[in-house]
């Protein structure tokens, strides 16, 4: 329902009982929930800025979870299409890694580094490791299929880099300017692991 909101930063709380920032726009003050992450990055109050938000729409309320940056947004989403994690888990799933190392843990199936992130247990970690690698990899549901093929003169590494940076929801040109910017910038440290970093680094500054 909403990609983003653009207005006035009003109100940044970092309380016991939950972290949020308030962006008005329009008249109207919105209230998300966020991470620690998130509030240290967000500007000074009564400074413009642009949160990517996801609405949270349970029985009995209805909520909005606020990011700086899209792929977070998008990689918090994508968490909680795993059974059993909700959005206090992946809160604090994004704000325990970055984007990169969260991806980076999940495909190599590191699920003891993923388990010491609050609340998250061993079984709970391997149950996301599991689920989110098949999620972030697959060539399909997330994916446009023709575009995960290999272009000329590029590596194999690069096809599991341009489906998770699709998974994250960025277009092809997005994703093939990025992976282009990587590729060149990666010099000998050629695998996807560092692939995605570099695209992310790039797509972030644009």
């Amino acid at each position: 329902m909403y990609d983003y909101i653009k207005g006035l930063l009003t109100s940044k709380k970092n309380l016991p009982t939950g972290i949020s920032i308030t962006v008005e726009t329009g008249g109207i003050g919105y209230l998300a929930k966020t991470t620690e992450r998130t509030l240290s990055e967000m500007p000074e109050l009564n400074s413009d800025v642009k949160i990517y938000v996801s609405l949270i729409h349970r029985e009995d309320s209805m909520s909005l979870c606020g990011f700086l940056h899209k792929e977070e947004r998008d990689l918090f989403e994508i968490l909680q299409t795993v059974s059993g994690v909700g959005v206090k888990a992946a809160l604090t799933l994004v704000d325990e890694f970055s984007v990169s190392e969260l991806i980076g843990i999940v495909i190599k199936e590191n699920y003891k580094e993923l388990s010491r992130a609050k609340g998250i247990g061993q079984k709970s970690a391997q149950k996301i490791v599991l689920e989110l690698k098949d999620k972030l990899l697959a060539r399909q549901d997330y994916l446009i299929p023709e575009a995960t093929d290999v272009t000329q003169n590029e590596p194999e590494c690069a096809v599991d880099a341009k489906n998770v940076l699709f998974s994250l929801g960025y277009s092809r040109e997005e994703v093939e300017n990025s992976i282009k910017y990587a590729l060149s910038a990666c010099g000998e440290k050629i695998n996807s692991e560092e692939i995605l970093k570099m695209s992310l680094q790039y797509l972030a500054q644009q």
